[in-house]
């Protein structure tokens, strides 16, 4: 990774100008997903995109919160039990409750995972499970299932902006490039923290990821606006606490082809004065066939992009919208 930025000079567009090699993008992820033996049948879940594809972006932080719990390999299936006074982990086949094992270990670890920029997780799994997992009674009949893992849950609670995926869920191309962008945007603000929070550094990385935020929540972006504006009316360490939590919330919500066709259109205004009418015309289709679903983002973008650079249009060459993760990801591609 590229050495990181000198904020005080002009802000570019390029992912890699943001990033640090002493803040390398750092991912918690479930240790099956990365192909080590550790599920309750001694086998693994070794998940393609996770293991070769991201993995070759980011350094992993693997846990496996049932067997680093002391449970072993093999272990008895485990289910999340509700009977009234919470739930608790079960083992069905012996009766042997885990849940004073698994929350003792979960308590530490989650504690020591501040420094992560995003967590993969095992769906279906008790422990570790986004969503949907089943909840019984304790007279062991299926209740419903719209349980959380219980690693995950703690880990949510304690750290409600990290960015969380399962692995599942990351082969729909929308959460999957906003999971990612979320993650790289977050390690970006630790690289900037890690280097010193000032005023000036926080308006160079608010101006870089203006329409980056505005492809997620307009409304957001403005908060985040006023929240730059604030300072020398507030105290600046409030200011950056605040700026922090809004730009983490702002990146949760999706971008929709209408929101991206918006931002597109914005960036072309800044070249009405420059193209010519069939210039124009041409980058104006093409995102108003991405509006439409007949082109993926990366069309108008790269259209767009190049007429950036053509031109020089310095603005919008310092827009991280534009080159906000790794090329080789093809986030876009599928967008």
């Amino acid at each position: 990774m590229a050495s990181g930025v000198t904020t005080e000079t002009t802000a570019r567009g390029a992912w890699r100008d943001w990033h640090a090699e002493e803040t390398p993008i750092r991912l918690g992820v479930s240790s099956c997903l990365l192909g080590e033996e550790v599920r309750f049948d001694g086998g693994h879940a070794r998940d393609r995109f996770v293991k070769d594809v991201l993995g070759q972006w980011v350094e992993w932080t693997p846990v496996c919160p049932e067997y680093e719990a002391g449970m072993g390999v093999p272990r008895p299936t485990l289910r999340l039990i509700d009977d009234g006074d919470g739930e608790r982990m079960v083992a069905p086949s012996t009766g042997r409750d885990f849940t004073a094992d698994v929350q003792d270990f979960t308590r530490e670890r989650v504690e020591g995972l501040g420094e992560v920029d995003g967590y993969v997780v095992k769906k279906r799994s008790p422990s570790c499970g986004l969503e949907r997992i089943r909840i019984y009674g304790s007279d062991g009949h299926f209740r419903r299932k719209n349980g959380v893992g219980m690693f995950t849950r703690a880990l949510m609670e304690r750290w409600p902006l990290l960015p969380v995926e399962e692995e599942g869920r990351l082969n729909d191309a929308r959460l999957r490039e906003n999971f990612i962008e979320r993650a790289f945007c977050r390690n970006r603000w630790r690289a900037l923290v890690k280097r010193g929070l000032t005023r000036k550094r926080l308006v160079d990385f608010h101006t870089a990821h203006k329409l980056l935020l505005r492809s997620h929540n307009e409304t957001g972006y403005h908060r985040l606006g006023r929240l730059v504006a604030s300072f020398g009316e507030r105290p600046d360490a409030e200011v950056f606490r605040d700026y922090e939590a809004e730009f983490q919330n702002t990146l949760r919500t999706k971008g929709t082809a209408k929101k991206h066709a918006n931002v597109l259109q914005h960036a072309l205004g800044h070249l009405k004065r420059t193209l010519g009418p069939t210039e124009k015309r041409e980058i104006l289709t093409s995102i108003e066939d991405f509006r439409r679903g007949l082109l993926p983002l990366v069309v108008p973008l790269t259209l767009l992009r190049f007429t950036i650079v053509k031109y020089d249009v310095d603005y919008l060459m310092g827009q991280l919208y534009f080159d906000p993760h790794p090329k080789e990801l093809m986030l876009r591609n599928h967008v």
